[in-house]
């Protein structure tokens, strides 16, 4: 097997293209308003609820700024939001390297963009877990899937990518932002990516130890079985 052994990259990325998906939606206008503020041409990809929160933030301006992840990569959200950023579109825009020019000839060939930003955070599994009335089908509802393959996608790739885990980090992102113009330094990113592994790694000890920990009768019971 081949691996892509990168041995140039940018130290300033400018943030254009942003990908929002969030389950805690606290302090996301700040985010948003700030964005906008910092870079007319920034264009944000957002799903379900969080695009609804995003449209309402920018109002007349989200015309021609935002646009469903849906619209982008050409497969509707299923039933209930199960899959909505697993495509091959948005990781491409995710792990693609600058000065890779095959990854260029695959933007071109599918009409993707690079993603410079991440803005994720997960399903609220620990919360659901921890009230005393969940039931282990409950509990499997909220184990996110799309979410922590952004984040560990984009964290990968901090050579070109933030990935932006939690809302208490907004305002030095845009502090930085606007010092620098609308760019992120390999630093920063550096360190996000460290945060996002360490949330993801986190997430699922939580799932692995609550599946570990439940009982396979106390399973069986939430379901109605066929013969």
């Amino acid at each position: 097997m081949s691996i892509n052994i990168v041995g140039k990259a940018d130290d300033l990325v400018t943030v254009k293209n942003i990908l929002i998906s969030v389950s805690d939606k606290s302090g996301l206008e700040e985010l948003v308003c700030g964005l906008a503020g910092i870079n007319p041409d920034i264009s944000i990809l957002s799903t379900g609820g969080t695009f609804s929160t995003v449209q309402k933030i920018l109002g007349d301006k989200a015309k021609g700024r935002l646009t469903q992840v849906a619209a982008y990569t050409g497969q509707p959200e299923t039933q209930g939001g199960l899959v909505k950023t697993l495509d091959f579109k948005i990781y491409l825009g995710l792990l693609t390297e600058t000065y890779n020019t095959d990854h260029a000839n695959d933007l071109a060939r599918t009409g993707a963009i690079t993603i410079d930003m991440v803005v994720v955070n997960l399903y609220p599994f620990a919360q659901t877990i921890a009230r005393p009335d969940t039931t282990p089908e409950q509990a499997r509802g909220n184990i996110d899937i799309g979410g922590p393959c952004m984040l560990r996608a984009a964290a990968k790739n901090f050579i070109r990518v933030t990935p932006v885990v939690n809302p208490s980090d907004y305002t030095s992102i845009l502090a930085e932002l606007r010092e620098t113009n609308g760019k992120i330094s390999l630093k920063t990113r550096f360190t996000l990516a460290r945060k996002a592994f360490a949330h993801t790694a986190v997430y699922d000890r939580a799932v692995a130890d609550y599946l570990g920990t439940t009982a396979f009768d106390d399973i069986k019971k939430c379901y109605t079985f066929n013969g």
